[in-house]
């Protein structure tokens, strides 16, 4: 490798690296920002957090990496405008297109790194942090008891405490609703003071209660709640323990979660496609034989031009409609044979409606499956074209440093981002097929792309304004008299 390609790629591969850790971070916060509810307030393990930023921040590479490749590759060719080295290596007789070219190699490298990603790490990665996130949202808030307010976190209990002692464990005028036998309020406990702690597996909450009273409304039946029977006792200590084992994080396993659209690579997309592709003419060749089968068709045409005729049993009807001796006998001595077919007709109705249904869920099932398969191609496919567009917005702005190429670059990829959700939506709704809705922002910033690379390989000021205000001053100036 050349000395000038290694200075280039040294000068690429820095900002790169540092451009692609800052995505991933605001992304990241972005993603707590969104989850923050469904996680705040449940006393979740710190290890079982970093889990789930683990897996987010993977997931979010996907995102990260078209950015980062725009930012550096501004950033780079920022840097080398405003310092004019590459207006040296042009005065030594390099274009522009082949100081490009080690990056473009890089960035090629990057895509297929990228494109490796997404088709092979990405799916376990979205099957682990969706069966995390769900076990996650579904986690019920840990224990939490606060003064002069009811808790009824733990199942069939509500607790009340007047004063919590500053060292978290001691209680006073502790008050103990029983629901637990589903009755009301027939089970109370009020003690002066108490104690709380915990197993040491954290399974259970031990209150030991001091100098206190229950009541117990003995309901065994009709008559008791009549007579209401009661049971008042008077303690100097009572022990109870709760079964805290609600609060703990269940895992949920995850085969349930492995056949989602986002959780398979490029073949078993393919081999989704196809099974549902054979599954859906099936349908529609079987619904042709059902029909034909049944008589459904033969029955309902029949109907529609005779829904006035009286019918009996022996009649052409009956005959069309292929009823047996003993249906016949039955449609003529309970029912007409007018009353037989409507239901026939109705069956038929019911079978299409369902099968109509059926087909449309399959067809959505595979416009989902296409869409996460063109969705591993324009990942990588997008890295090249960003670099196309950052590049050489770098060498016509001559902007180095962060500030300058950063705001460009958010402005691009949010345009790219936008692009790219609204052709998915478009895909998921059937607006548009897959190929075009998933292809949508690649399809827009190519032209563009490929305009700046031109535009900054001829040397255009694409920027300077007054390269655009001077045609028209010379449009407008006062032409000389010829004496």
């Amino acid at each position: 490798m050349k000395t000038l390609h290694k200075f280039m790629v040294r000068s690429f591969l820095g900002p790169f690296v540092a451009t692609f850790f800052i995505s991933v971070f605001i992304l990241v916060m972005q993603f707590l920002w969104k989850y923050v509810d469904d996680l705040v307030g449940k006393g979740f393990e710190f290890i079982v957090i970093a889990k789930l930023l683990f897996y987010a921040s993977a997931k979010l590479v996907a995102l990260a990496m078209p950015l980062a490749i725009l930012l550096s590759s501004m950033m780079t060719f920022g840097n080398l405008s405003e310092q004019y080295e590459l207006v040296s290596m042009k005065s030594a007789g390099m274009s522009l297109k082949q100081i490009m070219k080690p990056l473009i190699y890089t960035t090629i490298l990057i895509s297929i790194s990228a494109f490796y990603f997404s088709n092979n790490v990405l799916p376990i990665v979205n099957l682990k942090m969706n069966a995390l996130l769900y076990d996650l949202r579904e986690s019920k808030p840990a224990f939490n008891l606060k003064e002069k307010m009811f808790y009824s976190g733990i199942e069939g209990y509500s607790i009340r405490v007047e004063k919590k002692g500053k060292d978290g464990k001691s209680l006073e005028k502790i008050l103990i609703y029983d629901h637990t036998q589903n009755n009301g309020n027939t089970k109370v406990i009020y003690a002066d003071s108490g104690k709380m702690s915990f197993s040491n597996d954290k399974l259970y909450l031990i209150l030991t209660l001091f100098r206190g009273n229950s009541y117990e409304e003995m309901l065994t039946d009709a008559r008791s709640r009549i007579t209401r029977p009661h049971m008042t006792n008077t303690f100097d200590t009572y022990t109870i323990y709760f079964d805290l084992s609600g609060f703990q994080l269940h895992r949920t396993d995850e085969d349930l979660f492995k056949n989602n659209f986002d959780m398979l690579t490029i073949a078993q997309l393919e081999d989704g496609i196809d099974s549902m592709y054979y599954k859906n003419v099936k349908r529609k060749s079987d619904f042709h034989k059902e029909i034909l089968k049944n008589y459904y068709a033969k029955s309902a045409q029949y109907i529609s031009h005779n829904d006035s005729l009286p019918i009996n049993p022996n009649s052409i009807l009956a005959k069309k409609i292929g009823l047996s001796p003993t249906q016949k006998k039955l449609a003529g001595s309970e029912m007409n044979i007018y009353e037989t077919a409507l239901n026939i007709a109705r069956s038929a109705k019911a079978y299409n409606e369902s099968l109509i249904n059926d087909i449309e869920m399959d067809e959505y099932a595979i416009a989902r499956y296409k869409i996460e398969w063109h969705r591993k191609f324009t990942l990588s496919f997008a890295c090249i074209i960003l670099f196309f567009i950052g590049a050489p917005l770098g060498a016509i702005i001559r902007k180095g440093g962060f500030g300058m190429p950063a705001i460009v670059s958010v402005i691009f990829f949010i345009i790219f981002h936008v692009l790219s959700i609204t052709g998915e939506k478009l895909a998921k709704e059937a607006e548009v097929p897959p190929f075009q809705g998933m292809w949508l922002a690649s399809c827009v910033l190519l032209p563009i792309g490929i305009f700046l690379t031109y535009k900054s390989t001829t040397d255009s000021a694409l920027f300077d304004i007054d390269a655009y205000i001077e045609p028209i001053k010379k449009l407008f100036k006062p032409k000389n008299k010829i004496a």
